[in-house]
């Protein structure tokens, strides 16, 4: 997914929390602490995205449990750090992160460290079966050779002219 798309199809934070919502719980959204289906959106208009379990009477969102759990970046800025990562050949680093995405430096770096987590994570489904990669590095310029008095001596200089 290139960087374009991103922004089209997560405009605001918004239609991201909409998104997870369809991913993690699709038609049937339960409470991640207890389990419990028994849940109801909660009617609070500053907060959105909040649930309320009524069997453990806990209050949650989609982002409870996950590696965007208590952060205040918003979540097209997560979104956008995840597409950079993922479309990037070899790698970003911190500070190119901070410089796309508007951020300071430490908090690229944390980002980026809870979004390599959880693609390292042994959870993560929607990485499982035959994933096939469509860009790969083979071979590249030979490097220059250790030139040793013993092995491969240097060439003779040049006859004056």
């Amino acid at each position: 997914m290139n960087l374009i798309t991103v922004f089209r199809r997560f405009p605001d934070q918004q239609s991201c929390i909409e998104h997870l919502e369809d991913i993690r719980w699709g038609d049937d959204p339960h409470c991640p602490l207890c389990g419990a289906a028994h849940v109801a959106r909660k009617c609070d208009g500053d907060r959105v995205g909040r649930w309320n379990c009524h069997d453990c009477k806990a209050s949650f969102n989609v982002l409870s449990g996950t590696i965007f759990e208590k952060t205040r970046i918003p979540l097209q800025k997560w979104f956008l750090g995840i597409a950079l990562m993922v479309n990037a050949k070899k790698s970003l680093s911190s500070h190119q992160l901070a410089r796309d995405a508007d951020l300071t430096q430490p908090t690229a770096l944390y980002m980026q460290q809870r979004i390599r987590a959880a693609m390292a994570a042994e959870q993560a489904p929607l990485l499982q079966g035959i994933v096939e990669a469509d860009e790969t590095y083979v071979g590249g310029k030979p490097r220059k050779r250790n030139r040793r008095a013993g092995k491969n001596p240097p060439p003779p200089p040049p006859p004056p002219a």
